[in-house]
Parts: C-alpha cells; structure tokens; sequence
C-alpha cells in the first residue's frame, strides 16, 4: 500500500531506469524496514528525461508484478524551489525531501566574529531576533551531552543555517496548501561544511518551533560520504559523532535521522544500527545504476564499452554537480569485465555519467536489461541485503 511512513526505520531505493524494483523487493522482504520504491529528484529526472508520473507508474507496475503486499512509499528528493513540488504532488508521492542547501553559508565556520555580526545586522531573521535567540539557548545555562551554546555559536549557528530554516518553513507551508498527508525530510547534507550536533539541535529546534512536522532530518555529516563508494574519513570521529546526533534526536523523539548517499557505506551501517536505532532512513540511488551496468558488462560488454568509453569523455563535465574524487587516470589500464565495477574510481565515473549514457545509448541498456531481468534482479537482491543485513 502506498503511504507515508512516519517513524518507520525506512530505506529509500533510487531507480534511474524504472526496472529495478523487483530486485528491490526481492532484498527487502522480510526485514523489518519499510521501503521506498520511487525515490528520484528533479535532478534526476532532468537527465534521465523521465517524469515524476512515470516513475511513479514504473514503481507501482513493479509492486502489483511482484505481489508486494506490505507499505511502501514514495520520495520526491531533493526538492529546491516551490516549483519543484507540484508535480510530484499530482503523482502521488507520499515523501518530500526539501534541500535548503543553496541558502546554508559555508563560510559561517570560518568567518571572524566581526564578520558573522555583520551578516547577522543584514539577514537577521524578521520573526526572531538576538534578544529571541539568547534566551531560548543562552538564558538556560542548558548543558547537552553533545556540547553547549555560547554567544559564538549559537551565532555561527544562526548565521550558517537561518535562512535555510527560512527556506525550509517556505517550502513546508506551500506543501500543505498541495497536500493533507505527507512525511517531510530536511536535507542539509550536500553541502560543504559538516553539521555540528549543536547546529542540528538548532536546525531541529527552529523548525519544531515554526510548527514544521518533519519526519527525518538529514546532516552535512563529517568525512566524505561520495557517491558509489564507501565512506571517507576517520571512522573513530564518525563514531563519537553519531552517538551526538543520535542523542540530540532522541531530545525530540519526533523524527529519523537520515543518512543520504548511503550506496555502499558498509563501514558506516553499523555505526548506524549501534546509534540510530530504529530512527532511520537511507536513502540509495547511483548503486542500482551500476548493478544494472554490472549486468550489461557481464551479458553485452560491447554494449558496456561503449558506456565505458561515453563516461570517460564525459565525467569532467558531469561531475560538477557531485561529491565525488575519483581520478579517470588512477583507473587501472587493465581490468577484466565485471571487475571494473567494484574500483573507485570506475564507479563513480560512471555513477555520475549516467544522464550522458541514457541519452544516447538509453534504448539498448533497457533491452539488455529486459532480456537479461532474472539477472538483473538477482544481482540487485545480493548488492541489497550486503545493505540491509548491517541494518538489523
């Protein structure tokens, strides 16, 4: 049945090509997470010429196909403008990712105190003022176990992520003038600057206070969470700071916590499922691509070369828009097929090239995946459960 999820641990599962939900239920069924089966953002959508109502419908085909009896939802992701909303509205979907991400200051982290007071003078928020502000975190001589506010940052809070608040209490209002029920996600993680504890129990705060029901938040966490690949950094750190944010959600106990670009992070689902509990959500995409590539590379490798040779030309230009590193010439010059799928570099080329690859070789990946759709399905069901077996 399709419908909002609440509270439910969750996962969200990206499909770019609308035939990779029968693998998906096939890795989901008989865990205790609820699935999102049409998850795709304007971003998206825009590269791979598809519509909101057609992922929709590609979904819907799937779940009836496969008998999926159990709740199921869909998220319109990373949602920018108020434009971006009415179509997703009028498809159906059932889950809103608003990405605030254009209105966060990365600067804040760094600027003199001098210069945060300065943009506070110029963008201080109408409905909250200093006096406001102080009072309700300063005034208490509040102490969490994930730190405390001072003028500093409390400052450097509000200058970072008020007009994202902003943004987000925009959004959040033109949405329920759209639609009655819905579960409402707050994305701060593409961008530049980490998320401290603090600055998510302010984001949290100022939103509950503004009436904003959200259903899961989403940080800017530290180290690199790029795209197709594991995650990035300090493990020691990323630990000490997810037992902190989990402690500021358990504050509210009213939303998940959300982690984006969750493909292939097997080092942190663990972290995860010690923390987060059962207040999760994930969010995957590219890695159902790349499965769907895997195939093609194992049954049609000309076919795969082709997209090989379309990724390498295009990644300069197409990896503008995501957090990736990888280097075209750190790829070995010699690696067997499937094989070349499972290197770093490899796979976020390709990862990022998908729009380039659908527009011009579209048609023959659809048919070879038709063709080849028990495989497809299988090779998506192990890449999954390797996902949602570190979620128990």
């Amino acid at each position: 049945m399709l419908t909002h999820l609440g509270l439910t641990p969750s996962f969200g599962f990206g499909d770019r090509l609308g035939l990779a939900t029968p693998g998906h239920i096939a890795a989901i069924q008989g865990t205790h997470i609820a699935p999102i089966f049409a998850q795709q953002s304007v971003r998206e959508n825009a590269r791979t010429g598809r519509t909101p109502l057609q992922v929709m419908n590609d979904a819907k085909r799937a779940v009836v196909k496969m008998g999926w009896q159990g709740p199921w939802g869909a998220d319109a992701d990373h949602l920018k403008t108020l434009q971006d909303l009415p179509p997703f509205v009028d498809a159906g979907f059932t889950f809103f990712t608003v990405d605030p991400g254009e209105f966060v200051d990365n600067f804040a982290d760094s600027d003199s105190l001098q210069t945060l007071r300065e943009k506070f003078k110029v963008s201080e928020r109408k409905e909250v003022g200093w006096d406001q502000l102080s009072s309700l975190y300063l005034s208490h001589g509040q102490i969490f176990d994930f730190g405390e506010f001072d003028d500093e940052t409390l400052l450097r809070a509000e200058i970072k992520y008020g007009k994202a608040i902003r943004h987000t209490i925009k959004m959040y209002h033109h949405l329920l003038q759209l639609k009655e029920s819905f579960d409402f996600e707050v994305s701060v993680d593409e961008t530049n600057a980490p998320t401290t504890p603090l600055e998510h129990f302010f984001i949290a705060n100022e939103l509950s206070r503004s009436g904003v029901q959200f259903t899961s938040l989403a940080p800017r966490f530290i180290g690199r969470f790029e795209k197709g690949v594991d995650y990035i950094g300090d493990l020691g750190l990323l630990d000490t700071e997810m037992a902190k944010h989990a402690a500021v959600t358990a504050l509210f106990g009213t939303y998940k916590l959300s982690l984006h670009s969750g493909s292939d992070k097997f080092s942190v689902y663990p972290l995860i499922a010690k923390y987060w509990g059962n207040h999760i959500h994930v969010k995957t995409a590219g890695t159902s691509y790349l499965e769907a590539l895997r195939v093609i590379a194992v049954m049609e490798p000309n076919l795969f070369k082709n997209i090989w040779n379309l990724a390498l030309a295009r990644y300069p230009m197409e990896r503008a828009t995501y957090h990736v590193s990888a280097e075209i010439e750190k790829v070995p010059n010699k690696m067997d097929l499937p094989a070349l799928l499972d290197e770093f570099n490899a796979r976020q080329i390709l990862h990022v090239t998908f729009g380039s690859a659908l527009a011009l070789y579209g048609n023959e990946i659809k048919d070879a995946l038709n063709k080849h759709a028990d495989l497809y399905t299988s090779f998506l069901e192990i890449h999954f459960s390797k996902h949602l077996n570190l979620l128990k």
